[in-house]
């Protein structure tokens, strides 16, 4: 390997230390190649539990103003939807810009219909968590859009 060859596989591990941000894919054993959720194992200030503990409190507080039922509007179906919490993914839990956290929970409607729904809060610290967006993510398994990074940033983009 000649002095500029060396040189340019050297820079690429230092650009990765100095940018401070390795993103890791999350892989799920129905989606093994692509990423179906931002991940970030950069977590500033806030556990993974601190988080599920953020979003089961919001859950349950929001359900409790409208007959135990958390209420989410669907614009596809063009219709609020009815939900009961199973699950918040605590393994699917992500920092996905500074202050700004995700995860993803299921949940049913009365209709026992299932719901993967996106929660997104943002804080400094868990006493400061506030929701900012909920999204209908899939429905019987049914995905609606996946996530791609672009310039550091993550976004959502409809499925194929």
């Amino acid at each position: 390997m000649n002095v500029r060859g060396f040189l340019a596989a050297a820079s690429v591990p230092l650009l990765l230390i100095a940018s401070g941000r390795l993103i890791a894919q999350e892989k799920h054993p129905e989606h093994p190649k692509k990423s179906e959720h931002p991940t970030d194992k950069k977590q500033t200030g806030l556990t993974k539990a601190d988080l599920a503990a953020a979003i089961k409190t919001w859950t349950e507080k929001e359900a409790a103003r409208n007959d135990g039922w958390l209420k989410v509007d669907d614009p596809v179906q063009q219709k609020t939807l009815q939900l009961k919490l199973e699950k918040v993914h605590d393994d699917r839990l992500s920092q996905i810009k500074p202050d700004t956290y995700f995860a993803c929970a299921d949940f049913v409607e009365k209709d026992g219909t299932k719901y993967d729904i996106d929660i997104f809060m943002q804080g400094k610290t868990k006493g400061d968590l506030q929701n900012t967006e909920v999204s209908v993510h899939k429905v019987n398994g049914k995905e609606r859009y996946t996530w791609f990074e672009e310039n550091g940033v993550w976004k959502k983009k409809p499925a194929e």
